[in-house]
Formats: structure tokens, C-alpha cells, sequence
């Protein structure tokens, strides 16, 4: 499908947006919520392209719908998504509750690079006195958003497993709302410590944002990863059907995102290299319970 479209796409949906929520759209419409974890507008032009693929292959109308990270939940609950991107933490928390079933798991696109693993990355500016993990304790830490997998959990699981609670013992635990956000607040020194998920920071650069010298990597791992990261590695966003999408829907849409060539301009606008076997997510739910066991003690 040429740019254009999906762009006419793109823009139908945001006037739609702006008229009303999720439930005033045409019921006729398949509605994929996307964690818009670096703002509505991001998210339309990273994933856009996707649904005029799926609109264009199904002869269906497929729509993006941006949401914060509150906004998750709420449209689980009252069935206002047929699908949802967003990270694996949101998964493996309401897999059950909402009978969510992954369908794929992005294999993430980085310099020619494929990967099916993400991290967290903890770092401060380069001129800053922090120098490891335990030199956080009692400085302002922002992370993304508390409920954010990749931009939160991850880094507050190594924080505990290391003594620390952001929660009680920094002087303050902050959530920046979206990954640039927190960059940018680090940056400008309006905050000690931030973390983000990896390729956050590579991509800011490559898009003139930043300079990754500017910045010191806390707890950096030293492996074959091509992102910068402080935490161990966790399975990558997946693709998620809701309760409102059936089986056959289901079953097209998959088809139609595993057939997408590396080349796809769907894949390249999403730097997605391509879709794969749902991943396990096992992971992500023990680090879910350590962090839910820490503020229960």
C-alpha cells in the first residue's frame, strides 16, 4: 500500500479521536490499541503503516488507537480493542483476567540487527557522581511510568535485587510519562537517575535528540546485545488478540503479519524486523511478582 494511504488512514483516525473514546467508532472498524509510549503522535506514524497492510490484505477497515498507560486496562475491560501492542508487563498481567492470547512477538530491528529480547537501561549524565547501582540510593529516579515494563519494572526488580526500593529509598520515584520524557529530564539535570527501555536512547540520537556521550550507562552488561542495557533481558512486545477479535480474525491476522517481508515498510516505519512464535513470557510474570512481593512487606 503507497504512504499515502495509510497516511489518509492515519488521519481519518485521529479526527475520529478527537470526536469521542473507542466505543463512538464504527463497529465495522478493527481497532488495534497501541501503548503510545512515546506520544499519540509517534504512535500513529509507527504504526499506521501496519494497519493499512492488515486493511489493505483482509479487506477490512483497521484502525490505530493510541493509549497512555492507564488507558490499557479500561479498554480490556469494557472490549473497546480487537488487538494490542504493548509491552510484555501489560501481558502477563492481564492475560488472564482479560483472556488475552498473543498471537506473535516482535523481533525488534536495530542496525540490520534482529531481536527478540529488550532490557532496561539505567543512566545518568556523564558528568554525574553516580557510578553504580548502590550510589542510587537516597537521588531523585524517574522511570517511565511504574506500570512500564521496559521504561520501569525491569530496572525496579535490579534495584531490589540489589537492596535498594526505589519506592522507600530514594528521595524520590518519579514517572516522567513517556520514554523521551525521562531522557530529556536526566539531560537537563531536573533529576539524578532515569531508565527507559533499550533502544530508546540509540534511537533519540539517531534522531538528533541527544548524544549517547552525554550520558554514562549504570550497570552496563558488556554482551552481544546491540542496545544499552542494566538489567537482564525479557521477551519482546507481542501481538496480542482480545476478547473481541474470534478466532477467524484472529487466525488472518496472524497470517498476515508472519508473511510480511523484512523490507515491509510496515516492519520499517514499526523498526520492527518482523513477526514471530509468541515468545515466553514467563519471565515477565516473576518479575511482576517481585515487585508486587515488595510492596506488600
Amino acid at each position: 500500500m503507497k504512504t499515502a494511504h495509510w497516511k489518509l488512514i492515519v488521519v481519518l483516525t485521529l479526527m475520529i479521536g478527537f470526536c469521542g473514546s473507542p466505543m463512538t467508532y464504527a463497529q465495522s472498524e478493527i481497532k488495534i490499541g497501541v501503548l503510545a509510549k512515546r506520544g499519540t503522535e509517534k504512535a500513529f506514524q509507527q504504526w499506521g503503516p501496519t494497519a493499512a497492510i492488515l486493511s489493505e490484505k483482509l479487506s477490512k477497515t483497521f484502525t490505530i488507537v493510541p493509549l497512555k498507560f492507564v488507558d490499557i486496562e479500561p479498554a480490556l475491560k469494557n472490549n473497546q480493542i480487537h488487538f494490542l501492542i504493548a509491552n510484555s508487563g501489560f501481558f502477563s498481567s492481564m492475560e488472564k483476567a482479560y483472556q488475552l492470547k498473543a498471537l506473535a512477538t516482535m523481533v525488534n530491528r536495530r542496525q540490520d540487527v534482529a531481536l527478540q529480547e529488550f532490557g532496561g537501561v539505567i543512566f545518568v549524565r556523564k558528568n554525574s557522581r553516580i557510578n553504580s547501582i548502590k550510589d542510587i540510593r537516597g537521588k531523585r529516579f524517574m522511570c517511565v511510568k511504574y506500570s512500564s515494563f521496559g521504561g520501569g519494572q525491569m530496572a525496579w526488580r535490579l534495584l531490589l535485587e540489589r537492596g535498594i526500593n526505589p519506592k522507600t529509598d530514594c528521595s524520590a520515584f518519579l514517572e516522567g510519562g513517556t520514554h523521551d520524557n525521562v531522557v530529556m529530564a536526566v539531560k537537563k539535570g531536573d533529576v539524578d537517575v532515569g531508565t527507559v527501555r533499550s533502544d530508546t536512547l540509540e534511537r533519540m540520537q539517531s534522531e538528533g535528540k541527544i548524544k549517547m556521550e552525554d550520558f554514562k550507562i549504570i550497570n552496563k552488561i558488556d554482551d552481544s546485545f546491540a542496545f544499552a542495557h542494566s538489567t537482564r533481558l525479557y521477551p519482546e512486545w507481542p501481538f496480542v488478540a482480545c476478547l473481541p477479535a474470534d478466532r477467524d480474525l484472529r487466525r488472518q491476522v496472524t497470517k498476515v503479519l508472519m508473511l510480511l517481508p523484512n523490507n515491509h515498510e510496515a516492519l520499517e516505519a514499526a523498526n520492527v524486523y518482523k513477526w514471530t512464535y509468541p515468545g515466553n513470557y514467563a519471565a515477565v510474570a516473576e518479575c511482576l511478582r517481585i515487585i508486587e512481593n515488595s510492596k506488600q512487606s
